[in-house]
C-alpha cells in the first residue's frame, strides 16, 4: 500500500498572532480554526498548513481530553513548498516585495523548474517551485 496524497503539513510558530496574519493576510490561504494559543489551521488548495504552537502542543492531552492528539512539536526552522506555475512565482515575489517579505534565495534546477525562497515570521523556510522540480 502506498498513501495517495498529503492531507496536512505542519509548521511550528510560537507566535500564532504573527503566523495568522502572515498566512492568512500576506499569502491569502483561508483560516480553517484557531484554537487559543495552541493552533491555527488553513486551507491549501487540496490540503491544510497546521500552525501549531510548540510549547503547547508538546503537551499531553488531558487523560479525557475529547481529541487526544498525542503531543509533537519540534525546534528549529521548518520548511513547506508551495506549488507554483513559473508566471505565479513572478507574481509572488512582486506580491511579497509589496508586503514587505525579502527573497532569500532564488534559482533554477538543474533538472529544471525554478523556486523562490522566503522566511515567515517564525523563521520557517517557505518556498514556491514549479512542480516539475519533482517530474510533477
Amino acid at each position: 500500500m502506498t498513501p495517495s496524497a498529503v492531507l496536512e503539513s505542519a509548521l511550528y510558530a510560537e507566535d500564532l498572532d504573527a503566523a495568522e496574519a502572515f498566512y492568512g493576510g500576506v499569502l491569502g490561504l483561508e483560516k480553517i480554526a484557531r484554537v487559543g494559543n495552541r493552533h491555527v489551521f488553513f486551507r491549501c488548495g487540496g490540503g491544510v498548513v497546521l500552525i501549531f504552537n510548540p510549547a503547547e502542543t508538546i503537551v499531553p492531552p488531558a487523560p479525557d481530553a475529547k481529541l487526544p492528539v498525542p503531543p509533537h512539536g519540534t525546534t528549529g526552522d521548518g520548511h513547506l513548498c508551495f506549488a507554483a506555475s513559473a508566471d505565479e512565482i513572478e507574481a509572488w515575489r512582486s506580491h511579497l516585495a509589496g508586503k514587505g517579505v525579502s527573497i532569500e534565495a532564488e534559482f533554477e534546477w538543474p533538472q529544471g523548474g525554478r523556486s523562490i525562497y522566503f522566511r515567515d515570521p517564525a523563521g520557517n523556510s517557505l518556498e514556491f517551485a514549479e512542480p516539475r522540480i519533482w517530474g510533477l
